[in-house]
């Protein structure tokens, strides 16, 4: 049997000894890339972890929804006081431009929110009662999902997009965005480079909306107010243009039902 040719090209014949030379020279060379090709990984892992621009991620938001006429999701909404959750609720979420808006909670009792694009209704049959104000009064925790209704832009609501740690989100992999409502932004306005860091642990009235990245999809929104009280909706199973009728987004008063006129719907709710 012949010898492998060595690296010191002793052995073998001329052939076999040029060949063992540029072998070693490939090595040599490949052991000299080890620390740049170790740099260049570390380097990619690094950029793979940074979080996606704000700016980018909004505008994934409002691509994926903007286009549909009708939306639709299956929804979970928890009321909190004091860090404690008071209600849980879930349901089936439906919204169509320009304007409207049907909440129909299932669980753990049946109730109806609805906005027809002028007036606001808040229907418990339990109660046979209905309680209705003008969309445009309406200070209702769901006021803010109403741009899902709408052109899809945030600014119309947002005084300011910005990506946040101050909340986690729900699920691996998404992002937070914290959108302090127009009229309700802190005086103190942070710069650019602390805007994360100093943003404002209890404001008058801001959103937060989680979003996955890659998609735009809406995960989450957390509506936070003054004296310690949060309203979360997680979303599930979004669809887009489903086969609804328009009578969907109309509220006919049943018979025996009592009207109850106010400016804010969400006060009606315990």
């Amino acid at each position: 049997m012949g010898h492998a040719p060595v690296l010191s090209g002793v052995l073998g014949s001329t052939g076999e000894r040029r060949w063992s030379y540029r072998a070693h020279g490939a090595l040599v060379k490949l052991q000299a890339m080890l620390p740049f090709l170790a740099y260049a990984s570390a380097l990619l892992a690094a950029l793979a972890s940074i979080t996606p621009d704000a700016k980018l991620v909004a505008a994934k938001l409002e691509a994926r929804y903007h286009g549909a006429h009708t939306l639709a999701a299956t929804f979970l909404e928890r009321y909190s006081e004091n860090h404690q959750v008071v209600r849980t609720e879930a349901g089936v979420a439906y919204f169509r431009r320009p304007g409207k808006m049907r909440w129909e909670y299932e669980s753990p009792e049946k109730n109806l929110f609805l906005a027809d694009g002028k007036t606001v209704w808040f229907y418990v049959p339990a109660d046979h009662t209905v309680t209705r104000a003008p969309a445009k009064q309406s200070t209702d925790w769901r006021t803010p999902l109403a741009l899902l209704a709408g052109d899809m832009k945030l600014s119309r609501i947002c005084a300011r997009v910005e990506l946040t740690t101050r909340e986690s989100p729900a699920t691996a992999g998404n992002v937070v965005l914290y959108c302090p409502l127009r009229g309700e932004e802190t005086k103190s306005k942070p710069t650019p480079r602390d805007a994360v860091d100093k943003q404002p642990a209890t404001a008058d009235e801001s959103v937060y909306l989680e979003i996955a990245p890659a998609t735009g999809e809406l995960a989450r929104v957390l509506v936070r107010e003054k004296g310690v009280i949060e309203v979360e909706f997680r979303f599930t199973g979004w669809r887009f243009d489903p086969s609804v009728s328009d009578s969907l987004f109309r509220f006919e008063v049943p018979p025996g039902v009592a009207i109850v006129n106010s400016e804010s719907p969400a006060e009606s709710k315990p």
